[in-house]
């Protein structure tokens, strides 16, 4: 027994100091690069901060591009899915409920050209990008309530659509707060 205990004592220390103390240091000096300084990268308007980048946020008026639903009503304390499957009677009812307000608010909008993202949460349910398609399903929306044109509207899309990193890994994504913002910059010029 002694032949097992104490290797097993030295084994946890090292380790305890390893991953309770080193590992957590390193990746919180690592963190000091990063925009934000590890604390989150905050999106200022008009001199206060009003999100972060990271982090989505609800908007329902239309004069905005909506965000992707959240399955925690964009509580940030709780990220988490719905957890409920595609198959789920409760999940498609939410599903049908958010395709026929999309649709009344969009009013011209056919069913099929709804991106998917419009319409079903993310997995964190904070997710705070959008597929430029989804952005651009949102123009003729966007532009009759604000009274600009169509090509306003998806010049905004297009100037903050990010490309995959490097030209090959991920999507192209459009931030919604960022969208946002900018319509509102628009408004003022």
């Amino acid at each position: 027994m002694k032949t097992y205990l104490l290797p097993s004592i030295k084994i946890t220390v090292i380790l305890l100091v390893l991953l309770a103390g080193l590992y957590p240091l390193a990746i919180s000096a690592i963190g000091k690069f990063t925009p934000g300084q590890g604390d989150g990268e905050t999106i200022t308007y008009k001199g206060r901060v009003v999100g972060y980048a990271n982090i989505g946020q609800k908007f329902t008026k239309d004069e905005y591009f909506n965000s992707r639903p959240s399955a925690v009503d964009y509580n940030a304390a709780g990220s988490a899915g719905s957890n409920k499957g595609p198959t789920n009677p409760d999940y498609l009812k939410d599903v049908e409920k958010r395709i026929t307000e999309f649709m009344k608010h969009n009013p011209g909008i056919k069913r099929s050209d709804i991106p998917a993202e419009l319409v079903t949460a993310s997995g964190s349910g904070l997710d705070p990008d959008l597929s430029p398609a989804g952005a651009q399903v949102q123009i003729a929306r966007i532009a009759h309530v604000r009274g600009i044109t169509a090509d306003q509207v998806n010049n905004i899309i297009t100037d903050n659509t990010e490309k995959p990193l490097w030209g090959i890994f991920g999507p192209a994504k459009v931030n919604v707060l960022k969208l946002n913002i900018a319509l509102d910059e628009l408004k003022k010029n």
